[in-house]
């Protein structure tokens, strides 16, 4: 069986838990949805309700988990999203800047605004 040649990480991954983004290639474009999960080692995110998949799952009584079909989240590469502007509303690249008070802050490309709260 041929190896699946791996990819490596971007250097620097700009989103984190809970960010608003929107989905710019693949099956899933253009819905939008939080992460829920940023795995940094492999470059990818998990988005929620975007590359929903199918895993048939063994019930087990002691955990009270149902067996069956069950449908969830799968991880997405990070270069395939993009952050969602909290003021324009809109796909955004995003800029690290120091402010005043010396400490660092993600700012929109598009509008110049703090998205970190």
């Amino acid at each position: 069986m041929p190896r699946r040649r791996q990819t490596p990480p971007p250097r620097r991954i700009h989103l984190r838990k809970n960010d608003l983004v929107v989905v710019i290639a693949g099956a899933d474009a253009g819905r939008r949805g939080r992460v829920l999960r940023v795995f940094r080692d492999t470059g990818r995110v998990l988005v929620e309700g975007v590359r929903m998949i199918q895993r048939h799952t063994r019930a087990n009584p002691r955990q009270n988990i149902k067996g069956g079909v069950v449908e969830r989240e799968a991880p997405i590469a990070v270069s395939n999203v993009m952050v969602v502007d909290p003021e324009t509303n809109l796909p955004t690249r995003i800029r690290r800047t120091r402010l005043t008070d010396g400490r660092k802050v993600r700012v929109s490309v598009r509008s110049d605004g703090v998205i970190d709260r």
